[in-house]
């Protein structure tokens, strides 16, 4: 029985080292894939960042879109006055 005992020690440590193994070559598997990932976001940040000079441009001409009609207003509302004087 004790020989038995002891083949039962080794295949337990065998199947043990086994999954050790297992577990660390996923692990690898996931840092390299996490690794992937990183690169890929960083592309589509940099992507996105050569857009932000056209956003700006685009910002910069709906301000001056959104202020022209208030001008306009303004312009036709002292004709109003100076012609009801």
């Amino acid at each position: 029985m004790a020989t038995n005992g002891a083949g039962d020690k080794e295949y337990f440590e065998q199947q043990r080292q086994l999954l050790i193994n297992d577990v660390a070559a996923s692990l690898e598997n996931v840092l390299q894939n996490i690794n992937k990932l990183n690169r890929s976001l960083e592309g589509v940040i940099a992507v996105g960042n050569e857009f932000g000079q056209v956003e700006g441009l685009w910002s910069q001409i709906e301000n001056i879109m959104a202020k022209e009609p208030e001008k306009e207003e303004n312009k036709d509302a002292k004709e109003g006055a100076a012609e009801g004087q």
